[in-house]
This record gives C-alpha cells, sequence and structure tokens, in this order.
C-alpha cells in the first residue's frame, strides 16, 4: 500500500486521486468517481468534492493508498 502525504488535514478525493497519479487530470478523476470506481475506507465514494483526512485509505483502479501528514 502506498503512503500519500499532504501539507494539511484534508484534501478534496478529486485532488487526491491526481496527486497519487491514479487520475491523470481532473475530468479523469471525476469520471472515475462518478462510475463508483474509488472507495474511501471500504466505501464507494460518488463526491469528487468529498474531504479525505489524514489515515483515510483510498481505492481505485486496483491502487491501494493511505493520506499522511508531511
Amino acid at each position: 500500500m502506498d503512503v500519500i502525504t499532504i501539507r494539511d488535514e484534508s484534501i478534496k478525493l478529486g485532488q487526491l486521486l491526481k496527486l497519487h497519479g491514479v487520475a491523470e487530470d481532473g475530468a479523469m478523476a471525476k469520471d472515475l468517481i462518478a462510475a463508483g470506481d474509488v472507495r474511501v475506507n471500504g466505501v464507494v465514494e460518488t463526491r469528487r468534492g468529498a474531504t479525505i483526512h489524514l489515515g483515510d485509505r483510498v481505492e481505485a483502479l486496483g491502487e491501494v493508498f493511505e493520506v499522511s501528514a508531511e
């Protein structure tokens, strides 16, 4: 499992997918999320603007990663 470090205590889901590289751009992130292909802490998340917090686990396109502080 990868660890993605962020500066703040939270990040929007669409931004996180781009930061990790799962999504090449915002449009791809939006499509993945809308299709139900993204899980946060094991639950399908369909809101691109969902707030992801430190310690959350995200799964998308077979990738699993956790959010950590810098």
